[in-house]
């Protein structure tokens, strides 16, 4: 009776592995629970000091102090449902701002303006947060979520 069960279940993943790797599906871009690594740099004209705050609903990145130049980074895998959002604020002297870092429809999206990125490194500049582009093209400026001056 053992060996039946296990020849049945060896039956049915040789064919659903042939599948998966035969699609799209395999792309290491599209797969479920994606890696991604978020990188943010300061590059702040005014080469000041950059506060950043990151989270997402289950994770406080907490409170980084980024020098003129100086990054941090943070990796996670995308939810199941393709929902994820890290939103951060930022301040520096005078302002303040927010964003939403990583957007699952937006940076883990081929349809998205911005496509897909598993290395998404973002450039903050007072006027906008920018993703850099791996080609070295022009970077994917957005506007802030909200900003305001202190």
């Amino acid at each position: 009776m053992a060996y039946t069960r296990n020849h049945n279940f060896i039956f049915m993943l040789i064919p659903f592995l042939v599948i998966l790797t035969t699609t799209s599906f395999a792309s290491a871009e599209v797969l479920l629970f994606s890696a991604k690594h978020v990188t943010i740099i300061n590059k702040l004209v005014t080469r000041a000091t950059l506060i950043v705050h990151c989270r997402n609903k289950g994770d406080d990145l907490g409170v980084v102090s980024l020098g003129p130049g100086d990054s941090m980074d943070f990796r996670f895998r995308v939810n199941l449902r393709d929902t994820t959002v890290y939103s951060c604020s930022f301040a520096w002297p005078g302002n303040t701002a927010t964003f939403d870092i990583f957007r699952a429809d937006r940076d883990d999206n081929p349809k998205s303006k911005a496509g897909v990125c598993s290395e998404c490194i973002w450039s903050i500049y007072e006027p906008a947060p920018c993703r850099d582009r791996r080609d070295g093209g022009q970077p994917n400026c957005f506007p802030w979520d909200g900003f305001g001056l202190i």
